[in-house]
């Protein structure tokens, strides 16, 4: 039984592979790739037929990457768009870490189910459970799911951490701002000096904003794209109220001073409702570990001595 088990997990393993291959290499025009072998073919001299220079090409071109293709293509089709959407949705929240893209992660995610399914099955099928089989199976595809949502967790968790990183690190990014600003430099400049004096998901927002920019990019959408791609309210009413200063002519340094206030006020006021939050989490640990060890601790000898007096002699 196990190494039935483990053939199946090679074999799903290599399949969701070649469905990766397929969704991370761009589709290649096999007439290119004819129209390229018949040129070093001629640059030869050579006289070539088409089974020959289909045979002339590497393993990984002829066999591997046009079975991916295929895979990536039929895994395509049959995945909605609105997942693809959301999934990229979260991907650009979390700051796309490992280069990932929607394609990928949902791969990862089957890919995630298959194995903490096939690890629950294979532990049922060492230990020998006494479950009857409808129970088995309605934990074995409880754990098919459970692994499914196992990278959305993740997932979640990065964008929070991410989020939390850019909030705490925005007031400080707008005193240089604003110091910049009032030095001379236009905002452009000054972003690009944030960017440059720190290395922070802050600072790769606005590298990319004025990236964006320098590539013909308006400089209020390129604002109003970062603050979608972050999703906290702080950069949202910052760009805001940015855009409106360029738009009514506003001085700068004053609109960058304010809401360099307005930042730290939030920022002071978000870390007093984590203190609030904090003795409410802490009853958890307290009542799963912290209370039950100290009973312990101070029940036991009055239990030992209950246990050897003449009250507990009449229980035995």
């Amino acid at each position: 039984m196990a190494f039935v088990i483990v053939i199946v997990v090679i074999i799903i393993i290599g399949i969701v592979g070649l469905v990766i291959i397929g969704l991370r290499n761009p589709q290649l025009s096999d007439q290119r790739l004819i129209n390229s072998r018949l040129e070093e073919f001629n640059e030869r001299g050579e006289k070539a037929n088409l089974e020959k220079i289909e045979l002339s090409q590497p393993f990984m071109e002829r066999v591997v990457y046009p079975l991916a293709r295929s895979f990536g293509t039929l895994a395509i089709r049959f995945t909605p768009q609105n997942a693809l959407q959301s999934t990229s949705k979260k991907l650009e929240l979390a700051g796309t870490p490992a280069q990932l893209d929607p394609t990928m992660f949902l791969a990862a995610q089957g890919l995630s189910a298959i194995l903490f399914g096939v690890f629950i099955l294979f532990l049922f099928s060492r230990i020998g459970s006494d479950w009857p089989l409808g129970r088995r199976l309605l934990v074995i595809i409880a754990s098919f799911v459970i692994g499914f949502f196992i990278p959305q967790i993740f997932l979640g968790s990065a964008i929070t951490r991410r989020q939390k990183n850019i909030r705490r690190a925005l007031p400080d990014a707008l005193d240089l701002l604003t110091i910049c600003v009032e030095a001379g430099l236009g905002f452009d400049a000054a972003l690009a000096k944030v960017s440059e004096k720190w290395t922070s998901e802050l600072s790769l927002a606005f590298a990319r904003v004025i990236q964006e920019i320098q590539l013909g990019k308006l400089r209020r959408e390129a604002l109003r794209d970062m603050a979608e791609r972050v999703g906290i309210p702080e950069l949202t009413s910052f760009v805001a109220a940015v855009i409106q200063s360029e738009l009514l002519g506003v001085s700068m340094a004053k609109v960058l001073r304010i809401q360099s206030d307005q930042m730290r006020i939030k920022r002071r006021q978000h870390a007093e409702e984590e203190a609030h939050k904090a003795p409410i989490k802490m009853l958890i640990p307290m009542g799963l570990l912290i209370f039950p060890s100290l009973m312990i601790v101070l029940l036991t000898p009055a239990a030992l001595k209950l246990m050897h007096s003449s009250l507990g002699n009449m229980f035995k």
